[in-house]
């Protein structure tokens, strides 16, 4: 296998490259995982928080333990160099999950972490792989990204800016990310985000001509814990982050498969295997610091391709990177002092790549070959968008246990879309 990966790549996936390149390549994947790391430790901060000391504390906790499962997935986990980062659809659980308390948000965290990590010991793994058709993965993909549309709406017309002026630079950059995208090769287009992020930081604050930077108040009363202060458990909670782990563990499989596909790394059963408990493992020790869990992303193949570096050493000194940045607040202050608009966009830009996905994979997987199929996919979408956009009244209409569930977009998409798939096309798979 590594002279299969030494003829494609510069470096094959157990090479261990020089101190400067392994330095050059370990900056490039460093900047390529920080910028998710920033959006969504922002948003979960400032959801959760309200001091800018435990907002900041939040990060820094969730830099140090991504940078640390960063560097024992490359050593002992999947042993692929692959990026490792906060969970998306964990963010959907904890949004739709705002009226419930935190602490049992991070309890259903553990739980879910904790499952993950014993499935991976049992031969159910098998079995639970094949309940989940492509079907199911691609609309499951697709509700990620249409379930996020309210926070993507709130974000980016957030500001001070003038509404029309709001819409404009919204629209605006948008194109210029998505052209960006486009046009640029090689480190340039895997770090898009990141000069996405520095470039709408700079223009939004020359729009409301203020370059000023936050800073800690000497007097700021707060209450950082290392560790989650208290367990709850609360059931619609749980039942609701379950089926968010069901996303966590499709979105594990496909980014570990296709990057060992990718490299040709071979034994991709144990690999997906250690990927997936080590995931689990992570999650659990996340929740149990009060931060959201981690998951392996699919974007790594593109890195390799562009860089003509295969070898998981260099995600080492990445990892390292996220760790030292997290021992210093003002540092991490300075990094997340992103406009929200700018956010929205960012984000908005990710789950337009996350649907892009999805879409790509119904075509060429041929998904669609009948009414029937279109319908799987539909109805599931359309329901979690109505679902996210019910007005307040209903949702508090609904009962207390069941508001978790019921008024979660993101899990009565996939509540609809198993049924779906396993009831009109029943006929199709008995053939």
């Amino acid at each position: 296998m590594e002279k299969e990966n030494a003829l494609k790549f510069n470096y094959g996936l157990n090479d261990k490259p020089g101190w400067l390149p392994l330095a050059l390549y370990g900056i490039q994947w460093f900047l390529a995982t920080m910028p998710i790391l920033l959006i969504i430790g922002s948003l979960v901060g400032n959801l959760q928080f309200d001091t800018l000391t435990e907002k900041t504390f939040y990060t820094q906790k969730l830099f140090a333990l991504i940078g640390t499962a960063l560097i024992v997935q490359v050593l002992w986990g999947h042993r692929l160099p692959i990026i490792i980062g906060p969970a998306t659809v964990l963010l959907v659980g904890i949004i739709a999950s705002q009226s419930e308390s935190t602490a049992s948000i991070y309890t259903a965290i553990i739980t879910g972490g904790a499952l993950l990590f014993a499935l991976s010991f049992t031969p159910w793994l098998k079995n639970l792989k094949d309940l989940f058709s492509p079907r199911i993965v691609a609309v499951i993909l697709a509700l990620i990204a249409v379930t996020l549309m309210p926070t993507i709406i709130d974000l980016s017309f957030s500001g001070v800016l003038p509404p029309s002026l709001k819409y404009v630079f919204f629209v605006v950059f948008t194109i210029i990310l998505m052209i960006s995208n486009s046009l640029l090769r090689g480190i340039w287009k895997s770090t898009v985000l990141l000069w996405g992020i520095v470039a709408g930081t700079l223009a939004y604050r020359f729009l409301i001509s203020d370059w000023s930077m936050p800073a800690f108040p000497a007097s700021e009363e707060n209450s950082k814990t290392f560790f989650l202060p208290a367990f709850e458990i609360e059931p619609g909670v749980l039942l609701a982050f379950l089926f968010c782990y069901v996303a966590l563990f499709i979105n594990e499989l496909g980014s570990v498969q296709a990057v060992s596909q990718a490299i040709r790394s071979g034994d991709e059963t144990p690999r997906t295997v250690r990927g997936l408990r080590f995931t689990g493992l992570f999650n659990a020790l996340n929740g149990l610091f009060g931060v959201i869990g981690p998951v392996d992303f699919s974007m790594s193949p593109g890195i390799i391709m562009s860089t003509g570096c295969a070898s998981r050493y260099a995600l080492i000194p990445a990892g390292a990177g996220l760790i030292l940045c997290a021992l210093f607040p003002g540092i991490i202050l300075f990094l997340t002092s992103i406009p929200e608009s700018v956010m929205g966009i960012i984000l908005l830009y990710l789950m337009i790549t996350q649907l892009g996905s999805s879409l790509q994979m119904i075509g060429t997987n041929n998904l669609v070959k009948n009414f029937n199929d279109a319908i799987v996919i539909a109805f599931p979408i359309m329901l979690a968008l109505v679902t996210v956009f019910l007005p307040g009244p209903i949702v508090s209409a609904i009962p207390v246990l069941l508001r978790p569930i019921l008024g979660n977009g993101f899990v009565m998409g996939v509540i609809a879309v198993i049924i779906l798939e396993h009831t009109l096309n029943k006929k199709e798979k008995k053939k």
